[in-house]
């Protein structure tokens, strides 16, 4: 397992719109804040479905001693809810968060950075954009990409700091943006720091790995993927329990199953480690993996299925759960 949190109280203490469905969101620990290095993120807890889940967001920007976390949420029309609710917070209010925690490291073992953002995904780039600009020895070059001007949190601060090292592409205005031409501003030592949409993180991530530069320079961050189709219910069969459930919506087929009493191992809950794993028998519909562990190739075989974030369209699924036992608690 990567971390255990260590949760306490803040109070929200700022709220500004930055974009036009971005809120920015000040929170004070009631134990004052830690030290954290740029690309850290927190966990919030908030309530889905009456049930309390887990939510991350990146932290923008460095961390100053003696002033709030800040980080940035987008109000998403397919959230299950954490974005609502996090949009509802007003001045005064009392949340749950974890202390700061890094999985998107900059590394300073080069002098060649490349920043790719889409949208939401600038968040944790921003403090990285901000620590490597101070450093007139580094060469940073850093692509945006967002609907339009108004829906891009945080596009003048990084303007003033990196003036012309930055490319903003609008997709309303410009289009699809050509992920291969991103990838040709690298060189032999560049390091990739990549955060977005899924279908953005998947272009350039395939781009990257096609391309003559090590694997091994690219880092990404993601908080849960959007997927190629809109959510919908769907239903599942479990053979070995006589099961057949529903996956609402605003659910996961891992919440389901474990609301039933089946058990299943989890971390990251965000499609990354594959520890929630389960077999596919058979499907109709289609299947929207949504997940960042299988590879295109396993996706396309359709064997496995990463329960905390992917989902099926217009169909049913049958699958075998990881053993647990042969009885379960309803």
């Amino acid at each position: 397992m990567r971390y255990r949190n260590i949760w306490v109280e803040a109070e929200v203490c700022g709220i500004a719109q930055v974009a036009e469905n971005v809120m920015e969101i000040k929170l004070q620990p009631q134990v004052g804040t830690v030290p954290f290095s740029v690309g850290s993120h927190i966990d919030v807890m908030v309530p889905i479905n009456e049930v309390m889940e887990v939510r991350s967001y990146s932290l923008v920007g460095e961390y100053t001693p003696n002033t709030p976390y800040t980080i940035a949420v987008k109000k998403l029309p397919s959230s299950r809810g954490g974005s609502s609710y996090m949009w509802m917070l007003e001045q005064g209010n009392r949340i749950k968060i974890s202390h700061p925690t890094n999985n998107f490291e900059l590394a300073y073992n080069s002098k060649n950075y490349l920043l790719v953002a889409g949208g939401i995904g600038i968040t944790p780039l921003v403090g990285i954009a901000e620590v490597l600009a101070k450093d007139p020895s580094n060469k940073v070059q850093m692509f945006y990409i967002g609907k339009n001007e108004t829906d891009m949190p945080y596009l003048e601060r990084l303007k003033n700091c990196l003036d012309s090292r930055l490319t903003i592409h609008f997709s309303e205005s410009m289009g699809t943006c050509d992920t291969q031409e991103i990838i040709k501003l690298a060189g032999e030592d560049t390091l990739l720091y990549l955060c977005g949409p899924l279908p953005l993180m998947n272009a350039v991530r395939k781009n990257w790995e096609q391309s003559e530069w090590p694997n091994t320079h690219i880092r990404f961050e993601t908080f849960g993927a959007s997927g190629k189709m809109a959510p919908q219910a769907f239903k599942v069969i479990i053979p070995r329990y006589n099961l057949e459930i529903l996956v609402d919506e605003n659910d996961t087929l891992f919440n389901a199953l474990e609301h039933v009493g089946i058990p299943m191992m989890s971390d990251c809950l965000k499609g990354e480690c594959g520890l929630c794993m389960v077999d596919i028998l058979e499907h109709s519909g289609i299947i929207d993996h949504r997940d960042f562990f299988l590879s295109d190739d396993q996706k396309e075989e359709n064997h496995k299925f990463c329960s905390c974030v992917s989902r099926v369209a217009n169909g049913a699924i049958t699958i075998e759960v990881p053993y647990q036992g042969e009885t379960i608690s309803k």
